[in-house]
């Protein structure tokens, strides 16, 4: 799957995952390969992305889109 997490300010991550973590507003959800479509508000906490780099950002709040194996994770830090 294609992560993409981007601020107001500037893209901060863009790589192949295996699963992404989120901080969902009804609680923490994760997405793998295959999800079906969504688009949810997050709050604050850790986005967590797996794959051949790990890597984890604290979030404010933000929404995550995913459709058809590509997240984007528009977030305020």
């Amino acid at each position: 799957m294609k992560v993409i997490i981007l601020s107001p300010e500037k893209q901060l991550y863009e790589a192949e995952v295996d699963r992404v973590v989120v901080p969902g507003e009804m609680g923490q959800f994760e997405v793998l390969e295959n999800h079906a479509p969504i688009i949810s508000t997050l709050v604050k906490g850790l986005v967590s992305c797996f794959g051949a780099e790990n890597y984890t950002i604290e979030i404010q709040s933000g929404f995550i889109e995913c459709v058809n194996n590509t997240i984007n994770i528009c977030v305020e830090l």
